[in-house]
């Protein structure tokens, strides 16, 4: 599989396969294909998709091969930002925000990242859960965005608005920090949590979580009357 990155603010990426190659992705974000690109929905058995049904994920994946000689597709992210480009192989492993999966070769395997501990369990939201690439591919991720990327040694930690985190290697410990001080908590408009990453690990941080934008414009969404 070749592949190209091109665009600005909403960039696609365009693969060239071989005949029988095959990308795989979760969601609408095919963009155009060539004629002999077969789609295939197919299900994760009944396990995986009990847990991508309770994650809040597409229970189902898009499988296109080429068929009958060279085939073109492109996807296409759905938020301004950048596509970010992951050799995925045997320790080389990446979790990221479960909504950051784009598409990827066939030997790419997804699975739903639960943190561990209490704290973010109980007060993460969206970034209690999230996605682990593992097994053997080149994948693509969106990141909301422009991204920032950081190397923690081992004990070295970073404080972080939970949206932010767009990834980080599984070596990355991941935790919830309550924000100290009564008038912080009531009047300083950054929540009651922060996301704690503890190295050693390379993070990856986001400029622009789609969360963030959505609360920005919602005083400006005309609501209906009775």
């Amino acid at each position: 599989m070749r592949y190209e990155i091109k665009g600005g603010s909403f960039p696609i990426v365009i693969c060239n396969l071989e005949n029988g190659e095959k990308m795989i992705t979760e969601k609408g974000s095919m963009v155009w294909m060539s004629p002999n690109m077969e789609m295939q929905t197919i299900g994760g058995g009944l396990g995986k998709m009990f847990s991508k049904a309770f994650s809040g994920e597409s229970m189902f994946q898009n499988h296109y091969t080429a068929r009958g000689g060279a085939g073109m597709i492109a996807f296409g992210s759905s938020f301004p930002g950048q596509i970010k480009v992951l050799n995925i192989a045997p320790g080389r492993e990446m979790i990221v925000q479960k909504s950051a999966f784009l598409a990827g070769e066939a030997g790419v395997e997804l699975s739903i990242h639960f943190q561990r501990k209490l704290g973010a369990g109980l007060f993460a939201g969206e970034g209690f859960i999230m996605q682990r690439l593992s097994g053997c591919g080149t994948a693509f991720v969106e990141i909301d965005g422009d991204l920032i990327e950081y190397e923690l040694k081992p004990r070295q930690s970073i404080v972080v608005d939970t949206g932010n985190v767009a990834g980080f290697e599984p070596s990355v410990q991941m935790d919830i920090q309550q924000v100290r001080g009564a008038k912080n908590i009531f009047f300083g408009g950054e929540g009651l949590f922060n996301t704690v990453l503890t190295g050693p690990g390379r993070i990856w941080l986001q400029t622009m979580p789609i969360y963030n934008v959505a609360n920005a414009i919602r005083p400006y969404i005309p609501t209906s009357s009775d």
